[in-house]
């Protein structure tokens, strides 16, 4: 795969995200082919099915998420490993029932197509792209989460660049030569108080790859617009709305106490060397 090129978490069945993502990989010169996601495509928001037709319709390099497993497997359960009780465990039911209702079989059957890992060469790069853990594949690790990480990049040759989702929290931190990007989620705010979502573009720089957080301003208005005709959960229509999760039971205590400080996307550009 050439540079530039865009990774982004999922888009949660968030289509207004979703399709302003494409239309700023299109000013930034970023063909769909040059498109990684890390999975989740469904999950919070009101539009399942289109956004699995604009992924299905494109070559973006689309991973397995929990929810892809989930759905494509029939599972009751969105799969995603929230705290026990806590209110996201509470209002999964919904949101998941919703997009188990109002998705195809054959976007089912696309969804048990989909890799569970990913190894690309980008300008002449090592990346590795999984969706939560190696291991298990709702695995959320966090930037905090150092053991989290050190033991996810044991088994990685130096130098190479992992692309991971599922914690839905923006984040770059290194480990025993290995480069751990999260590149956040598309379809919910970042827990900072903004509405903002975000990507990465990654770029050829010298010798090595430059990857950079990106905030995406979207229509979340209308988003939660339409979460709310569709009678989904108020509390995630809120949090497009406001930037805030309805719940941060999953967080370690570092990224739980920087709940609604805003993000700045020029301070997290980092550089990984051949």
């Amino acid at each position: 795969m050439d540079a530039p090129a865009i990774a982004f978490g999922g888009s949660l069945s968030n289509f207004d995200a979703l399709k302003t993502l494409f239309a700023e990989a299109r000013a930034l010169g970023v063909p769909p082919e040059r498109m990684i996601c890390t999975g989740d495509v469904v999950g919070y928001c009101a539009e399942p099915e289109v956004c699995v037709q604009m992924l299905r319709d494109n070559p973006v390099a689309t991973l397995m998420g929990n929810v892809e497993e989930a759905l494509g497997n029939g599972s009751g359960d969105c799969g995603c490993n929230f705290v026990e009780g806590s209110a996201c465990d509470a209002l999964s039911g919904r949101w998941y029932a919703f997009a188990r209702d109002n998705i195809s079989e054959e976007s089912r059957a696309w969804m048990r197509t989909l890799p569970r890992s990913l190894d690309l060469d980008i300008a002449g790069h090592r990346v590795h792209v999984l969706h939560g853990g190696g291991r298990q594949i709702n695995r959320y690790v966090f930037a905090s989460d150092t053991a989290a990480i050190a033991d996810e990049t044991a088994t990685l040759p130096a130098g190479t660049i992992v692309i991971a989702g599922h914690c839905g929290l923006p984040f770059t931190a290194r480990a025993a030569g290995v480069l751990w990007h999260n590149p956040g989620s598309l379809g919910l705010p970042a827990n900072d108080g903004t509405a903002r979502v975000w990507y990465a573009l990654i770029e050829a720089d010298g010798g090595g790859l430059r990857i950079s957080h990106r905030a995406l301003a979207y229509d979340h208005q209308v988003a939660a617009e339409k979460m709310r005709k569709a009678e989904l959960p108020e509390a995630y229509a809120r949090a497009l709305e406001t930037g805030l999760w309805p719940d941060t039971a999953i967080l370690p205590a570092a990224e739980r106490a920087v709940t609604g400080r805003a993000l700045a996307p020029a301070g997290s550009v980092w550089r990984q060397a051949r």
